[in-house]
């Protein structure tokens, strides 16, 4: 079965004004928050301080408020048919712990071999794989829920446990093997655990909740019908939340480096659009359906900003250009993903494969 034209027009007319007009939205976002950083005086420092033990509290705030509803809508007893399938399980590991960290360190000797700290800083954005906005983006270009679900957890627990001794061996280890300059990271298990823990597992166990309680309570038909079509608009409503909190916090060095951003930008193009098409190469080559391909490609090509700002922040100073390229990172991620929702969803018709009924649902 191929989805045709006038049925992808007609899946993508059932979407709410909120969601049809979503990248001017996230525009809007990204420039308020640019402005407030700027020409409020203290707001980055007084958002900065608003903070847990390290975590920023509006961040969080915006980034569970925006997860949950996507989580909600996982049918929890469909994972088994993710788990089972090796082909998507092995490719996604492949994308994120071999290839991208590899691509990362690549691109950012190449193309900033002067700028050491930029430098430094990508890197480590290279190793921090995404467990939160790649949830919406793959929700937004109706990817396969459950295997999101999946993947992200798969990610959150090899980021445990590899995140550090890859941090080593790309800044340390391999440099000096190449005869480069070498860098060292301060980061420890606790702290990446402790990301993981807020950003993926309440809102992952908030959605559990939900669907099992949701469904005993009412039953599944109203659960769909009724309490998802509710809550289901929160998740674009945090997510532009965090996009203006983000920029509001970092607004002033963006505004005022704009060369240093420009640099910064050029290899994380090249990152998105390489893992983001390695990923869609790679499921069609693979046979995998539309659904499981988008989101094999979104899980690769997202990382987790939050986590490499903070171990920017905490090993080299909230000043440095580690934390900047951080910061840089989902200024340059969020309109390109956004951008590649689009053009996964114009895809979607080259793809042989049925496409579930759940998987098209208005969002």
């Amino acid at each position: 079965m191929t989805v045709t034209r006038s049925e992808h027009e007609s899946i993508t007319g059932k979407l709410s004004t909120l969601d049809r007009w979503l990248p001017a939205w996230i525009i809007l976002a990204m420039v308020a928050g640019l402005a407030l950083g700027r020409v409020v005086p203290g707001l980055g420092d007084a958002l900065s301080a608003v903070e847990v033990d390290g975590i920023s509290l509006p961040i969080a705030l915006g980034l569970l408020v925006m997860m949950y509803p996507v989580l909600a809508k996982v049918r929890y007893d469909r994972l088994d048919t993710v788990t089972g399938d090796r082909r998507l399980l092995v490719s996604s590991l492949l994308l994120n712990w071999v290839l991208g960290p590899a691509l990362m360190f690549a691109l950012a000797w190449l193309l900033l071999p002067d700028l050491p700290e930029y430098r430094t800083g990508l890197i480590i954005v290279g190793l921090a794989r995404c467990i939160a906005m790649v949830i919406i983006w793959n929700d937004l270009a109706c990817g396969d829920r459950e295997a999101a679900a999946v993947l992200v957890a798969l990610n959150s627990l090899f980021q445990v446990i590899a995140f550090a001794g890859l941090g080593w061996f790309y800044l340390s280890v391999l440099p000096g093997w190449l005869g480069l300059e070498q860098a060292a990271l301060d980061v420890s298990p606790w702290q990446i655990a402790k990301s993981v823990l807020i950003f993926l597992g309440i809102p992952l166990l908030a959605g559990y909740l939900s669907r099992r309680v949701g469904e005993k309570r009412w039953g599944a038909t109203a659960y769909e019908g009724s309490f998802l079509p509710r809550v289901g608009p929160w998740a674009l409503y945090g997510l532009l939340f965090t996009i203006v909190v983000l920029f509001a916090l970092q607004g002033d060095q963006i505004t005022s480096r704009p060369w240093d951003v420009a640099r910064i930008a050029l290899p994380l193009l090249a990152y998105f659009a390489i893992m983001w098409g390695g990923g869609y190469l790679l499921g069609r080559a693979l046979g995998l359906s539309y659904e499981r391909t988008t989101t094999l490609a979104f899980t690769a090509a997202g990382n987790n900003f939050e986590l490499a700002i903070a171990v920017a922040i905490a090993t080299f100073g909230a000043a440095s250009g580690q934390a900047l390229a951080g910061v840089v990172g989902p200024l340059i991620e969020v309109p390109v993903l956004v951008a590649l929702v689009y053009v996964s969803l114009a895809l979607r018709s080259r793809f042989p494969h049925p496409t579930p009924s759940y998987a098209v649902e208005p969002r």
